[in-house]
């Protein structure tokens, strides 16, 4: 059918992997998703790879089904959680090379896949906050801002499970009487479905109410905020804080805090749009970069590392409107 692959695209989460064949003129010729996370400090490289390999041979096999030519796939362009560190990521890249998928590989963080898919070109900073936290920017001749983001040791503070603990420990401590109160010490366990927080202490440590099941106290928390509990709201505000840190100490590296410039918010916690939390972004961030221009992204991070790999290979105008449409 002339069917050509230009990209393969991967974007591997914590929780998911998703995977587009691209053809050169911005169709997708296929695409996979696998429910697994990406997570080598886990499993192992080999063993991570092993996992990801399945999606993205599905995705490949489903190309050629469809008469796309897939052995002669000009680029790799994958975005995967747990590659924290320039040197994680060549370690990767060398890996995924190994598969033979793609005459050329480049391996960034999953950061940059929502980042480049809320921008119509490559200039722009992005904040996620999920499971953690971590915010990357970007310009359009290959300059980044970046952060480690392996959590307290590299300074970060917030993200979904980091807000979950941060409200039971206070929950904890109201409870006891080393903290002040707060209405967290009856919402969470009420949330939870014990009477008490040490029923919930227990039930945790002892695996009764899953390790799983922590990052429900997050919403919980908002909850309690939204109804005016001090507590609540002081940890409500500081995560706007962090959000608002990295972003311009990002901005300021790309030399881009008075420039008219894109902040992408994403990630579970960010996307849920929470106002208390989304107002006070705004109000700091209008105080450190007041031309910068806030968006939620919704568009699939997939979208960002194709792009990425249409940015590598040099695709035109058409073909990048063409895939972007494909994601709405």
């Amino acid at each position: 059918m002339g069917l050509t692959a230009s990209v393969l695209a991967v974007d591997a989460g914590n929780s998911k992997t998703d995977v587009a064949v691209v053809g050169p003129d911005g169709s997708v010729l296929a695409s996979a998703r696998g429910h697994h996370g990406f997570q080598p400090p886990k499993v192992g490289i080999e063993a991570a790879v092993d996992l990801l390999a399945g999606t993205v041979e599905r995705a490949l096999s489903e190309a050629r089904e469809r008469g796309a030519a897939t052995d002669a796939v000009e680029h790799v362009s994958a975005c995967l959680a747990n590659a924290d560190l320039p040197v994680e990521e060549e370690e990767l890249r060398v890996a995924l090379s190994a598969r033979g998928w793609g005459r050329t590989v480049t391996v960034r963080n999953d950061t940059f896949a929502l980042l480049r898919a809320g921008l119509d070109e490559p200039r722009g900073v992005a904040v996620v906050c999920g499971a953690g936290i971590n915010c990357a920017g970007l310009l359009p001749d290959g300059r980044t801002a970046r952060f480690p983001a392996v959590g307290k040791i590299s300074g970060d503070w917030g993200g979904g499970m980091g807000m979950a603990e941060e409200a039971l420990w206070y929950a904890a401590r109201a409870d006891d009487g080393r903290g002040e109160p707060t209405e967290l010490a009856r919402a969470l366990p009420e949330h939870y479905g014990v009477d008490s927080m040490p029923a919930l202490i227990e039930a945790l440590h002892r695996g009764h109410i899953p390790a799983g099941r922590t990052h429900e106290a997050t919403p919980v928390l908002f909850a309690v905020s939204a109804a005016g509990d001090p507590v609540a709201r002081y940890l409500v505000r500081r995560l706007a804080r962090e959000v608002v840190a990295m972003a311009t100490v990002a901005l300021g590296r790309l030399e881009l805090l008075d420039e008219k410039v894109p902040v992408l918010l994403g990630g579970s916690v960010l996307a849920a749009r929470h106002p208390e939390l989304d107002e006070e972004i705004a109000a700091l961030l209008a105080a450190k970069a007041p031309k910068a221009d806030i968006r939620v992204v919704t568009a699939p991070p997939v979208l960002g590392a194709a792009l990425l790999g249409f940015d590598h290979t040099g695709a035109d105008a058409a073909a990048r409107e063409r895939l972007r449409a494909h994601y709405g």
